[in-house]
């Protein structure tokens, strides 16, 4: 790289930052257009602008930036007012340099962007104290209209002094860079002048930034990557029994440990940024859509200072933005609806970071409309996300969660902005992919909070190592809640059933337990503990018992990525090196839940069938069918899957079991109903899911949904019946289709062995 081109880096690296503090003041400058200290930075930044690009002979660049220089002259000295319509097409300036140095970059030419038309625009804006032509154009107008010609000498009284060029390029680079010779000396301008004025304030500037080195942020990794390293072969020394047992090397080992903890501090600190960084474009963000929505929107920021690794910040990007943009397109109101609703007419729209858990919790609230549950509703049953049952019995948090699935808009008509179904899964996919969780809480006419957990880094992260079988595994610290120790005989006393899925009573709440053996297809050992560990955790703010058979103890560990054969496997999140040189996977806390059927709200998993099982005396949804025999039976409504009605013929038989194809398988079918059916009718089938499995009951009849409080009468435990309760005026008995599934000979967990061990081939 030679010398021009150094500089010509140097160049492009600081024109971006000042672009982005461009952004922020130009549009901070509308609420508070009398601030002569902003206004001052604005101009000081777009002075540089125009002396660096005189300096490289960038010429369009130089007299664009010259235009806007002579605008924001006059707004600093009150000759003009900083307007709206200004201020647009100064934001359009920025714009239009950023794409310049896009050019730059990539060919080190200013490209074929044509501003003639812009800087027309900024000599009117500059020129007309009375009237300003700009209202009738459109914000965001084509660049290749006439051109109005600017006389070369208007350019060369605003150059740079000579002096002045050498100070900046010198600033600039690390060599002696003299003047080109071609440059004229001319007296200072006014503008000048008025810019030698603000010097001290522009002192105070660069005493902060001297503070500052840039580091290529490819060093920054392969110095983590080293760290990383080091933080192993720390772990190895201090695991190997030499050093346990040899006080002069067990000295030097805790050095080693003390001065390696401090290192790696040090260099995470290196990759750690404020949450501002990716905040910074959000005041432009807000304000050029809320003029395209016609909206009036105040953005407000909260710990814009606590701060993220770089990988994290980088990733949260873009899904930030989405909520963002969603929030004032479909969350913040019209001004004319706020004021008929009794709200001011600018709407809040606030962005918060804080810690909590050894996590960096991130919230955007808006005081908008909320979200309208029964719209939702209405329209995944329109896109048949969901069913008519299960739209009969869900909550509001699931109906507000419908927003996170695929394909799930709530707006008729698709625009630039919003309205083709693309986003919000997108959001919540990325943000789990960095052991993230999102969630929204909305009050209709109030406003929306949606809510954003994710780690401070994916580096290196304390975790708890775990055993079962022969196996270790690490489950990253943060997701861990408390562990529980039961003895062999605890195992066959405290932990219950219900439909064939084990659940532990835990301080008066049901506990799903998910055995790590079983679910990771693991072979039984000799020997093994009599007493097993429920490490509880918590995926989707639902909490889950994860059964196995050591906890060793906590490290910090260094997470590597995983291989292409297993990358795909939901339950992995990563690998690492022990210290005694073996590999551990980190286990995907939500890829377990979700494995295990625990996470997905639509799905009536186990935590809603253990609360069907222990809540009978509390008000649900019922389904209420005829059997054989004219008996009367009902079912939990969050145990039903779908309802289905099916042609005799379509009935096939495999290994003494009716089955039916359904749904690309095979759907096996109890009969409930009076044998033989009449001929021709349809079968009317519950559909029943657990796991990877999923059972048709062929009933008599379907007689009624009904929501009610249920009372047993009586208790019964035969013939896979609950008990007897009083439902709608008649005497039902309540079914229990987990035990009928069981009683057919099929195992649940066995299926999803088979298909776990398909998965992981």
């Amino acid at each position: 790289m030679d010398e021009q081109d150094e500089i010509i880096g140097e160049f492009l690296v600081e024109s971006r930052e000042n672009l982005d503090h461009l952004d922020q003041d130009l549009v901070a400058m509308e609420s508070d257009p009398g601030s002569r200290e902003r206004l001052g930075r604005i101009f000081r930044a777009i002075h540089s602008f125009k002396g660096m690009a005189g300096f490289l002979a960038l010429g369009t660049l130089e007299r664009l930036a010259h235009s806007g220089e002579n605008l924001l002259s006059r707004l600093r000295e009150g000759e003009l007012a900083y307007t709206p319509e200004r201020a647009t097409v100064l934001l359009e300036m920025v714009d239009i340099i950023r794409n310049m140095l896009v050019n730059i970059e990539a060919t080190s030419t200013e490209g074929d962007i044509d501003c003639s038309a812009l800087i027309g625009r900024l000599a009117a804006l500059t020129d007309d104290e009375t009237s300003d032509p700009s209202p009738a154009a459109d914000p965001v107008t084509s660049f290749k209209s006439s051109a109005v010609e600017i006389p070369p000498t208007a350019i060369a009284q605003e150059r740079l002094p000579p002096d002045e060029q050498v100070e900046s390029a010198e600033a600039k680079s690390t060599g002696q860079i003299p003047a080109l010779a071609d440059s004229e000396t001319m007296p200072a301008s006014p503008a000048d002048q008025a810019g030698e004025a603000a010097k001290p304030e522009a002192g105070r500037t660069n005493t902060v930034a001297e503070a500052n080195v840039r580091v290529d942020v490819r060093l920054l990794d392969t110095l983590m990557t080293l760290v990383g390293e080091l933080v192993l072969a720390r772990n190895q020394i201090l695991q190997h029994p030499v050093v346990r047992s040899e006080s002069g090397i067990q000295t030097a080992s805790q050095r080693l440990d003390l001065i390696t903890s401090e290192l790696q501090e040090g260099v995470m600190k290196t990759r750690m940024q404020p949450i501002g960084n990716a905040w910074a474009k959000f005041p432009r963000v807000v304000r050029d859509l809320s003029v395209t929505c016609g909206k009036q929107v105040r953005l407000q920021t909260e710990g814009a200072e606590t701060e993220l690794d770089r990988t994290i910040l980088e990733a949260i990007r873009d899904p930030l933005t989405h909520i963002v943009r969603n929030s004032v397109d479909h969350g913040i109101e019209t001004a004319e609806k706020r004021v008929a609703a009794g709200k001011p007419a600018v709407g809040t729209l606030t962005l918060r970071a804080y810690h909590a858990g050894g996590k960096v919790v991130l919230e955007v609230v808006d005081d908008g409309g909320g979200i309208h549950t029964e719209k939702v509703k209405a329209r995944a049953l329109e896109r048949g996300l969901i069913t008519p049952e299960r739209a009969a019995v869900m909550s509001e948090e699931d109906l507000q969660a419908l927003v996170f699935l695929p394909g799930f808009s709530t707006v008729d008509a698709v625009s630039n902005v919003s309205g083709r179904g693309v986003g919000m899964d997108v959001v919540k996919t990325n943000i789990e992919n960095i052991g993230g969780s999102i969630e929204i809480d909305s009050k209709l006419g109030e406003g929306t909070l949606i809510k954003i957990r994710i780690p401070l880094t994916l580096a290196i992260v304390p975790a708890l190592m775990v055993s079962s079988g022969r196996e270790r595994y690490a489950i990253p610290q943060v997701n861990v809640l408390e562990l529980v120790r039961l003895e062999a005989e605890e195992l066959s006393t405290e932990v219950e059933h219900i439909h064939s899925v084990p659940v532990y009573r835990l301080r008066g709440d049901l506990l799903p337990l998910v055995y790590l053996d079983k679910m990771l297809c693991l072979p039984a050992i000799e020997n093994a503990p009599s007493a097993s560990i429920i490490v509880v955790l918590q995926a989707d703010e639902r909490p889950f018992g994860l059964v196995v058979d050591r906890v060793s103890d906590t490290q910090e560990i260094v997470v590597k990525p995983l291989g292409q054969e297993i990358r795909n496997i939901s339950v992995f999140a990563g690998s690492t090196i022990m210290g005694d040189g073996r590999v551990a996977l980190i286990l995907d806390v939500a890829g377990l839940a979700q494995a295990a059927g625990l996470t997905s709200a639509l799905s009536g998993g186990i935590t809603k069938r253990a609360q069907a099982e222990t809540a009978l005396d509390q008000r649900q949804g019922l389904l209420q069918f005829e059997a054989r025999g004219g008996a009367l039976l009902a079912v939990p409504l969050v145990e039903v899957a779908r309802l289905e009605e099916i042609r005799p013929e379509r009935i096939e038989v495999t290994a003494g079991q009716q089955v039916i194809q359904y749904r690309g398988g095979m759907l096996a079918l109890i009969r409930l109903d009076q044998l033989p059916a009449p001929e021709g009718a349809p079968l009317q089938v519950v559909v029943y899911s657990e796991g990877y499995v999923s059972i048709g009951f062929v009933v008599e009849r379907i007689v009624d949904i009904v929501e009610q409080d249920v009372l047993l009468e009586r208790e019964l435990e035969r013939d896979c019946l609950r008990g007897t309760a009083l439902i709608a005026g008649r005497v039902t008995d309540l079914f229990d289709m987990g035990a009928a599934v069981r009683a057919a000979g099929i195992d649940p967990h066995e299926r999803r062995k088979q298909a776990r061990l398909k998965e992981v081939a």
